[in-house]
């Protein structure tokens, strides 16, 4: 197949590190990764909450017609690369700078992306991995879009998380031989996001029209009291959960489809309660806890404000 050239360099709009600090956030559940299926588009990282183990419950409540497909919380995008080939025109946004750099090299420059990953793979060790940790004023977003690529297939549990500094600070993983490459996956979703537009922003700057189709996976809101939720300077906790809540009721108003996922909770059913909103249980695999009581089946809610 034959991809899209590099129009123009890829540059950032602030210094990387101001903008890192500013921007940077994490959803904080753990996830483990499946292989992308040969030739097909799918999640090029691994991503905290990502929604692979529950796609066909989304998917079967999409609406049935929509104009412009939004993700304000790109994450690991398993929904848009689901879905892309009956999407015409997508905006997928992040507050996570780092993430949305990786997007665009993925879209607008993958075998130059490709290029320095196969540098990385060689190279790889521990010793490596924390001096590639430790290169937190990379400026070239080739360069930003491979670091982050590489420490997220070869750090624990593909973790995404800084410390006050701004600075991602997870350790090494354990892994045997990690897949840092993907070459075929990189190029399939090169073709999946042309016709995308890729933007690094808080959720409730986006502008959709009526008829468009909003999807938010935030960072949900924790289960328990000992869970653990500020991996930034950035915490997404109740006033954010509201925060959210409000904007969907805003879209909704503007004649928006509005479609979210988060965590059963007494908080998140109460900020949902009412007429506009449709709740819907679904069961998800939790196959990543220290205890071994931890792992197997969760409740989340899937909450549209239209019918599904």
């Amino acid at each position: 197949m034959t991809t899209q050239p590099r129009e123009e360099p890829l540059t950032l709009d602030m210094p990387f590190r101001e903008a890192l600090e500013r921007f940077a956030s994490v959803n904080p559940r753990l996830t483990e990764e499946e292989a992308p299926e040969s030739g097909k588009a799918s999640h090029f990282v691994k991503w905290a909450g990502g929604k692979r183990r529950i796609i066909d419950e989304l998917v079967a409540r999409l609406p049935g017609t929509f104009h412009r497909y939004w993700e304000p919380f790109a994450g690991g995008g398993a929904l848009f690369f689901e879905i892309h080939g009956r999407i015409t025109s997508a905006v997928l946004t992040d507050s996570n700078l780092d993430l949305m750099v990786t997007y665009n090299a993925v879209k607008r420059d993958p075998q130059a992306l490709i290029a320095k990953l196969e540098d990385h793979a060689r190279k790889h060790s521990e010793s490596y991995y924390y001096k590639v940790r430790g290169q937190f004023d990379l400026q070239d977003p080739i360069d930003v879009a491979a670091r982050f690529l590489y420490l997220n297939k070869t750090c624990y549990n593909g973790l995404y998380r800084v410390n006050k500094k701004g600075e991602f600070n997870v350790p090494i993983g354990s892994y045997t031989n990690p897949e840092i490459v993907q070459r075929e996956n990189i190029l399939a979703c090169c073709a999946a996001l042309q016709h995308a537009q890729v933007e690094y922003h808080e959720f409730d700057t986006i502008t959709p029209a009526s008829g468009d189709f909003v999807y938010c996976d935030p960072p949900y809101h924790p289960v328990s009291a000992t869970s653990f939720t500020k991996y930034t300077k950035l915490e997404f906790g109740e006033k954010e959960q509201e925060r959210l809540r409000d904007f969907g009721l805003q879209l909704h108003r503007q004649g928006i489809m509005v479609m979210l996922s988060n965590s059963d909770t007494p908080l998140i059913r109460s900020l949902y309660r009412g007429g506009t909103w449709h709740l819907a249980t679904v069961q998800a695999p939790r196959n990543v806890n220290c205890k071994p009581g931890g792992r197997g089946v969760v409740n989340e809610l899937i909450i549209t404000s239209y019918s599904p």
